[in-house]
């Protein structure tokens, strides 16, 4: 990973985030508070996955306790998926 862009949220300003970003080469991008439109392609991956996790748990009929394990099922697939904006790999070729 070359860039990590977040949000303001705290859990990314830590020292000990700064420091493993440093030690791994991360450039760490940060966006202006409150604009999600600025972050559209992690805005629309976020909603796609939403969606899997919620069509999971509906056409199972399963109740909402199950929202956790769907979501983390529908992020293993999206994972798992070549794209060609990361020239047909997948985003766990490109992870490891």
């Amino acid at each position: 990973m070359k860039v990590l862009r977040t949000d303001g949220g705290g859990e990314y300003n830590s020292n000990e985030f700064k420091a493993y970003c440093t030690e791994k080469g991360i450039m760490h991008e940060m966006t202006a508070p409150y604009t999600p439109q600025h972050n559209g392609l992690v805005e629309r991956r976020n909603m796609t996955l939403l969606n899997m996790a919620r069509c999971m748990l509906k056409s199972k009929g399963l109740p909402k306790c199950y929202w956790g394990e769907a979501v983390n099922t529908a992020a293993y697939v999206l994972n798992m998926c070549p794209t060609k904006r990361l020239k047909d790999n997948t985003l766990e070729e490109l992870w490891m």
